[in-house]
């Protein structure tokens, strides 16, 4: 809307002092013309805002020109920055408006406590883009009008018409009855129900949405966190779901149960285990996604049973010894 795009652009001269239109635009994410006519806009309703020509001129303010929110305290306004470093809001296609709310909130304090929390908050880092080994963590990109069109079904409580694309399925149409939005891990679900069956939809397999006018058939009392544990816990039942029992070494724990399903059972190093291992009972999605977790961890882990499994990585070990038994058939490159 223009009327939060021109509190935007009043708060970014605020905080940042003298702005060129290239900047603004690219902050605003409009083009240099739009911007052009907010400030004639601005100019027009008394904000006093006025150019500066030159190499290094832009559009400022008159100092003095801000409101304050003195109601927060350190840790409070330290609380909402960091919450604005989070890219939980990017799952629902909220990136933007929190990037909004944060400049609101930064210009809206004490000038000393301003700087202090903005301070803070440079000095926290919260789910950066890759983890300790460098391994980028995945973002899934989700469309602005569908996230739009599903955000509204929610919150107004009306029936939603999705194009979804199940795994190894075509995609095809469906109308749902919305009941809220989750994020784990950056991956967005919809909590639905369709003919009054309980459904689950990754955000990112929603390719249309449509928001229908016809009220969606919901409980008014609706405890969301308790209905994800559920969710989860029947998906974990379902399907063709591998029980694991393994020893891994404590520094690879983490791995393990990252890559798990669920644990069932863990316990510390067994009497005579010289390594310490630990000893967990874990589940996983299919045979297939079991021989792929433990494969990764090498000689960290031990699968104890099945046997199959067993069986199966130590014919995935033989096939590579016996691989690379033989000298290398390419030349030598040299030095």
């Amino acid at each position: 809307m223009r009327a939060d795009r021109l509190v935007s652009l009043v708060l970014l001269l605020r905080q940042h002092g003298r702005l060129s239109a290239t900047t603004l635009a690219r902050e605003l994410e409009v083009s240099t013309r739009t911007v052009l006519r907010d400030i004639d806009a601005l100019s027009a309703a008394g904000v006093p805002v006025y150019a500066e020509r030159g190499r290094h001129g832009g559009f400022t303010l008159l100092p003095g020109f801000r409101t304050e929110l003195t109601g927060l305290n350190h840790d409070e306004a330290l609380a909402l920055l960091v919450a604005g470093s989070r890219r939980g809001a990017q799952a629902f296609g909220l990136g933007s408006a929190l990037a909004s709310a944060m400049r609101k909130v930064v210009d809206a304090l004490p000038e000393g406590r301003r700087a202090t929390a903005a301070g803070a908050a440079r000095r926290l880092l919260i789910d950066p883009e890759t983890d300790a080994l460098a391994r980028r963590l995945v973002t899934e990109e989700l469309p602005d009008a569908v996230l739009t069109e599903v955000r509204r079904a929610v919150f107004a409580g009306h029936r939603l018409r999705i194009r979804y694309a199940a795994a190894g399925r075509d995609p095809e149409w469906r109308t749902v009855d919305p009941i809220g939005l989750v994020t784990v891990r950056d991956q967005g679900y919809l909590l639905a129900t369709r003919a009054g069956a309980d459904r689950t939809y990754r955000l990112s397999r929603v390719l249309a949405a449509e928001e229908l006018a016809e009220p969606a058939q919901r409980p008014e009392e609706f405890d969301l966190d308790l209905a994800w544990q559920e969710r989860s816990r029947r998906f974990r039942a379902d399907g063709d779901q591998v029980t694991v029992l393994v020893r891994v070494d404590p520094a690879r724990r983490q791995d393990l149960v990252g890559s798990a399903v669920a644990v069932l059972a863990e316990e510390g190093a067994t009497e005579g285990d010289t390594e310490g291992r630990l000893r967990l009972e874990v589940a996983f999605q299919d045979p297939r996604h079991a021989e792929w977790a433990l494969w990764q961890l090498a000689t960290s882990a031990e699968v104890l049973a099945p046997q199959w499994l067993r069986d199966s990585l130590h014919d995935r070990a033989a096939a590579i010894a016996a691989r690379y038994a033989a000298p290398s058939p390419e030349p030598t490159p040299s030095a």
